[in-house]
């Protein structure tokens, strides 16, 4: 039931006020804190995974986000009112108001509430791994959704039999009702009450689906993740959605990808970044370090002299860009690691270094103490 559902706000800890970016980050935090993966076996964590897959569904849709946000869980019930100014569960439409001084010429608000209707789009979430988001992947999904009841095809009579045409409005859904106003005799176009609008009488209705012609089901698909994406984006399954209504479309399924991060990269659109510690032996003679990459490590040339902070391009050793051969850039920071725990031996060989540095260039020591020297000088002018 509606009613014992959490308010989706509250299921992701937001207020009614919240921004669409501050309902992805906060939705992406959950996601991530109560994914299957992530909780084996845990189906407290199960539960609040599916609880926040949903209440992200409606509120990352603008439209479905207006609905809830104006009439609440009812809002965004598949199965609460009919079409237009029906969704909210008003029994008039746009068509029924021109009629009413028109006397039917534009009445085609009502008549189309048994015209076919696309089904609504479906959300799920998928996990990948950094590697598996950089080179692309399969996974499976498992998702439920609306179909047609599979034992009566979506007529939503029982076996053997079929929905008659409704006798009242003959069909079309509406009826046409003359009123008498200050303008006379006026004609209004109305939802048939005999079929509530559908145009069909089912006598007999199926045992299965209650008559509803739909049932929910879980089903598994293979999405083929391609190379390059990035977390928060979505793969989209055309067909896969809620069944439509009245003959209509399916809607799509949207899977949306998050992205483990990686302990050592950190990317930035196509591009990655990540630090590698040298010694200070190594940056002052210079040196051949090894260097990770998607593909295993490489050689770089560390100069000699180098500085901490600096930073080495390597060319399209990034991400691959989605549906393309380019590439992005690797850019690999080197700092300079201080080095601890030394012996006497040692620091005795570091103090004979130190008073033997006359004629080594501290460029960065010596610029600093320049700028406090003038610093001091024009405080005193």
């Amino acid at each position: 039931m509606a009613e014992e559902k959490r308010d989706y706000y509250e299921a992701l800890g937001l207020s009614k006020d919240a921004s669409d970016d501050e309902i992805k980050k906060a939705y992406r935090r959950l996601a991530k804190k109560y994914h299957p993966d992530m909780n084996p076996g845990d189906k407290d964590a199960e539960a609040k995974f599916k609880e926040i897959n949903e209440a992200y569904s409606v509120l990352s849709d603008a439209d479905k986000k207006q609905k809830y946000d104006t009439y609440g869980f009812a809002g965004v019930d598949p199965n609460f009112g009919g079409g237009g100014f029906g969704e909210a569960g008003m029994d008039f439409d746009i068509g029924d108001i021109f009629s009413s001084f028109f006397g039917g010429g534009f009445g085609g608000g009502s008549a189309k509430r048994n015209a076919p209707m696309r089904g609504q789009d479906i959300i799920t979430r998928v996990m990948i791994s950094f590697e598996e988001a950089a080179f692309g992947c399969k996974k499976e999904v498992k998702f439920n959704r609306i179909d047609k009841c599979s034992e009566c095809s979506g007529t939503g009579a029982a076996a053997g039999t079929q929905p008659e045409t409704c006798p009242t409005c003959h069909g079309t859904g509406s009826i046409r009702v003359q009123q008498r106003s200050a303008f006379g005799m006026v004609q209004t176009t109305r939802p048939c009450s005999n079929c509530h609008g559908t145009g069909k009488i089912v006598k007999s209705p199926c045992k299965k689906c209650s008559g509803s012609g739909t049932e929910r089901i879980q089903k598994t698909l293979s999405v083929s993740i391609p190379a390059g994406i990035d977390d928060g984006q979505k793969v989209v399954l055309r067909g896969q959605g809620n069944c439509g209504s009245n003959g209509g479309p399916n809607g799509d399924l949207l899977v949306e990808i998050g992205v483990r991060p990686h302990p050592v990269f950190e990317r930035d659109g196509y591009n990655i970044y990540c630090e590698v510690p040298i010694t200070f032996v190594e940056a002052a003679l210079g040196a051949q370090i090894k260097v990770p990459t998607l593909e295993g490590e490489v050689s770089q040339t560390v100069k000699e002299g180098t500085q901490s902070g600096t930073v080495y391009t390597l060319k399209n050793k990034g991400i691959q860009h989605v549906n393309s051969r380019t590439r992005g850039d690797l850019y690999c920071k080197v700092t300079v690691e201080v080095p601890q725990n030394l012996t006497d031996r040692q620091k005795e060989i570091l103090r004979q270094f130190d008073a033997n540095t006359g004629n080594v260039n501290y460029q960065k020591r010596t610029g600093f103490f320049e700028k406090v020297k003038n610093a001091i000088n024009n405080a005193k002018m």
